[in-house]
């Protein structure tokens, strides 16, 4: 073995950190003068080990043919870059004699570079960035290798940079899904619907598009110190809530148009059987009619919406309810609403009651309780019913409608935040509403409508005592909306250049109809209206004609007087609706006038002041338009001004 293969084992043997700090001395060559040791280059490894034995002139030979040091020895001068192949030697560029000063020698090639893996065997081609050349300090002395570090260091800012800017960017990530999760839990979830009967899906349109129906819930709860606070009668702390505000919103299938029907409170309705998911609470279906705010008391908002769905026979899609807080926070964070008076008002009689609101004439922004304020206010407009108070609410919200839309970019982060926050922590949905990005979804669907297309109204209805009852205009609007017709009217142009849609009959009833002479069935005359007279004799008339026509046991019940406008034929329960679908063909009655209702113990035939001669029925055509009694109030009208009781008037 040579003694430069022995000098490269030992090399070997080295650890890092020595081959790092370049062997500050040489070893001793037996054979010749001493070689050197090969310093540093440009910032690598230690160079080779021991050039052969030395010469007069102390060159060191290296495997590409290129000279060694200088003739008096010692390290070359500063070079430029080297690439060196260590050979099968060991042997590499160094210095000369041992020992020679650091500026003693005639600048040679530039220094090798190489990790400082010296000995035998073939290495990698290195290639060194120019530096001081590595000192050839042997036994006699000589200043230590000194290393370029520059490159490497700012190798190493880069990748730290780069380490900071990824981590940076992986917390940002965490901490926005950490919210994004923190606002999802601001959500409370309820059933959708938590009745018995099911409406099905409208049909898709030629695009495969369908309509969306959403119920809005206002609840007057008063569960919490805020909503106390807010709510006032201390006397109903914790008691069952109540649903004062109900409005449908509709947005058509093309998305170009949005319907709204506000449902007085005090409306009397059928509560239908309601199940409560919580605790498994049964309610069952009531006997009679009741005020429609109480549906919420009976195991939530998903019996709001079964109450809904069995009066109007419309699909509803989700629910959003919310609370007085609610209201307030959502106000306060939307920056507030402007609303108008014609007059100074104060919300407030001789016994305490009213909400409170206290307004001069014009047209003022309201936010927080103020807004509250309005949106609850009866005593003070128009003549102090609940359709006063739809009324401005209408406004109300026909007028945020339009501020959110002017204010749709949220420029401002912090405004977008406290939106976020107030809204999440405001609301309770149904499960399919449960997240930040379906209710910004259903948001950003519903922002497309254009304030013009937007069309506010209030469910028909008329007095009975000091509740309201659905009148047949309210059918009509109910009917539109199951069409999907627009009730601003602006469908005509479209529905001229296409064919007109066919009637769409209800499905068929799963319970066929029994033979025609064991069909019970009762006759009522209902031909009286607020304007005409009762047409005499029509129960017994109708009746005869059943009994001519196979079924026997057709009877007039004269002991009840109906007022209807329309014809109808309603039925109790599921089996009996192939029934009431039989007598309704017998006549010429359309399908769409069989309703199912539990104000009758059988089959009842009611015959409507539609129908005040003749044996056969002639159903009147259907208008398209919505009822003058809706008062609809367009989403662009921003004159809309609330009447104020002058009783309620202040100067």
């Amino acid at each position: 073995m040579t003694r430069s293969s022995v000098q490269g084992e030992d090399r070997r043997r080295k650890s890092p950190a020595d081959r790092e700090d370049g062997d500050a001395a040489g070893d001793t060559d037996a054979g010749g003068t001493g070689a050197g040791a090969a310093g540093t280059a440009g910032g690598a490894g230690t160079a080779g080990g021991a050039g052969t034995a030395g010469g007069a002139d102390g060159a060191a030979t290296r495997t590409d043919g290129g000279e060694g040091g200088g003739t008096t020895g010692g390290d070359g001068a500063k070079g430029g870059p080297a690439t060196v192949d260590g050979g099968t030697d060991g042997t590499a560029d160094g210095g000369g004699t041992a020992g020679a000063p650091r500026d003693g020698g005639t600048a040679g090639d530039a220094p090798a570079a190489d990790d400082g893996d010296t000995g035998t065997g073939t290495r990698a081609t290195a290639t060194a960035t120019g530096g001081d050349g590595g000192d050839g300090a042997g036994p006699g002395g000589g200043e230590p290798p000194v290393r370029a570090g520059r490159p490497r260091r700012g190798r190493r800012l880069l990748r730290w940079a780069s380490m900071t800017l990824a981590l940076l960017m992986v917390c940002a990530a965490a901490a926005g899904y950490l919210y994004y999760e923190h606002l999802n839990g601001n959500i409370k979830k309820d059933t959708l619907n938590l009745g018995d009967t099911k409406v099905a899906r409208p049909t898709p349109n030629a695009a495969g598009q369908t309509p969306l129906n959403i119920l809005v819930i206002g609840s007057d709860a008063r569960d919490s110190a805020a909503n106390q606070k807010l709510g006032g009668a201390r006397e109903t702390f914790g008691a069952t809530p109540l649903a004062d505000v109900q409005m449908l919103v509709h947005l058509s299938a093309d998305r170009s148009n949005m319907s709204v029907i506000s449902m007085p409170r005090d409306t009397l309705v059928r509560i239908p059987k309601c199940t409560d998911p919580e605790d498994g609470t049964v309610y069952p279906a009531g006997e009679g009619r009741v005020m429609t705010n109480q549906s919420l008391g009976h195991g939530g908002p998903g019996c709001t919406v079964a109450t809904w769905q069995e009066l109007t026979g419309i699909h509803i899609d989700h629910f959003v309810m919310v609370d007085f807080a609610g209201v307030v926070s959502m106000a306060d964070a939307v920056g507030g609403v402007p609303v108008c008076v014609d007059a100074n008002i104060h919300s407030r009689d001789g016994q305490g009651h009213g909400s409170g609101l206290k307004l001069a004439k014009g047209t003022h922004p309201v936010k927080g309780e103020q807004a509250l304020q309005w949106l609850r206010t009866r005593y003070g407009f128009e003549d102090g019913s609940d359709l006063a108070r739809a009324k401005a609410q209408h406004m109300y919200l026909n007028s945020m409608v339009r501020v959110l839309r002017e204010n749709a970019t949220l420029s401002s982060p912090n405004r977008l935040r406290r939106l976020a926050e107030r809204a999440t922590e405001a609301l309770t949905v149904d499960p399919g509403l449960d997240t930040v990005k379906k209710l910004y979804d259903l948001s950003d669907e519903l922002r497309r409508v254009r304030p013009e297309r937007i069309t506010m109204t209030t469910m028909p209805n008329r007095l009975v005592g000091a509740r309201v009852e659905p009148t047949r205009d309210a059918e009509t609007l109910f009917r539109m909306v199951r069409e999907d017709i627009a009730l601003d009217g602006k469908d005509a142009e479209k529905e001229e250049k296409e064919e007109k849609r066919p009637v769409k009959a209800p499905p068929a009833p799963t319970d066929p109809a029994a033979a025609d002479g064991s069909i019970a069935v009762q006759v009522r005359n209902g031909t009286r209206t607020d304007t005409l007279g009762l047409a005499p004799g029509r129960a017994g008339a109708i009746a005869g004609a059943l009994v001519r026509r196979g079924f026997t046991q057709a009877v007039a019940d004269p002991s009840v007087l109906p007022t209807e406008e329309r014809t109808v034929v309603r039925y109790p329960s599921a089996d009996l609706e192939g029934d009431a679908r039989r007598i309704a063909d017998s006549l010429g009655i359309p399908a769409g006038s069989v309703e199912r209702s539990t104000d009758v113990t059988g089959v009842t035939l009611v015959i409507g002041a539609d129908w005040r001669e003749g044996d056969d029925y002639r159903a009147p055509e259907e208008e398209d338009t919505t009822p003058e009694s809706a008062n609809a109030l367009n989403g662009a009208d921003e004159s809309a001004c609330m009447r104020v009781d002058p009783s309620f008037s202040w100067s």
